[in-house]
């Protein structure tokens, strides 16, 4: 019942408060299994995609909203489950194999799989480098894939904020992808290529700058805390 009212209700509201514009929408197939490779700008992008897709579209969740306490989250885990969230827990040492194997289940289920190629979160809004699981997955599960672009939604969601504002949403879905003719799953060339290609489609549509790098998190390391903190003073002696 909750999915049911939330694809109801959710859709219409959304395209009324940002004024989204859903352009190529029919391009998803409307039936087996199928990926929308995204770029991605804000959390909210993966409510986004699945929400005004032509049909029901899984995407990865961190675990934690589905195990949360009290009746935030008891709502957090119904809205989650209601479009079709697929929880994954990213301290596991495994998570990014879970992640891939997860997809791969729906894919070969026939049902329609969001990934972020990126890997996470642009902050400053250039389109960084693929990452080649989506090659892979696709690749492995012989399923073509959509590429999608998304662009206002770090203005609706800014990087940092928790909150809900409102700005002009738009959703572009390109044309199908083949990508067997790049070659098998287990070539790293093949999975390199097919995934630059898909990239190249993103950055068409949604008209972003090339990073031409990984979009990495900033070194954490011990080291690196000391190396900063010391930058510019004489060495220790």
């Amino acid at each position: 019942m909750i999915k049911f009212i939330t694809r109801l209700l959710f859709p219409p509201i959304i395209r009324i408060l940002f004024l989204a514009k859903v352009v190529g929408r029919a391009n998803m197939p409307a039936a087996g299994g199928v990926i929308l490779a995204s770029n991605h700008l804000s959390f909210f992008d993966s409510v986004i995609i699945t929400l005004l897709s032509r049909r029901p579209v899984s995407f990865l969740a961190k675990a934690e909203y589905f195990t949360g306490t009290g009746a935030k989250g008891w709502l957090s885990k119904k809205f989650f489950e209601s479009i079709d969230a697929i929880p994954v827990d990213r301290r596991s040492a495994s998570a990014a194999q879970d992640a891939l194997d997860a997809g791969l289940a729906r894919l070969l289920d026939g049902d329609s799989f969001a990934m972020y190629p990126e890997g996470t979160r642009s902050l400053d809004g250039r389109l960084y480098r693929g990452k080649t699981g989506v090659a892979w997955l696709a690749l492995t599960a012989k399923v073509p894939v959509v590429p999608v672009a998304l662009s206002g939604t770090d203005k609706i969601q800014p990087v940092g904020s928790t909150g809900i504002r409102l700005a002009k949403l738009r959703v572009e879905y390109g044309k199908p992808m083949d990508l067997s003719s790049f070659g098998e799953p287990t070539s790293g060339k093949a999975r390199r290529e097919a995934t630059d290609a898909i990239m190249s489609e993103i950055q068409k549509m949604s008209g972003q700058e090339f990073a031409g790098v990984y979009n990495e998190k900033p070194a954490t390391t011990v080291k690196a805390r000391v190396r900063r903190l010391f930058r510019g003073r004489a060495p220790l002696t």
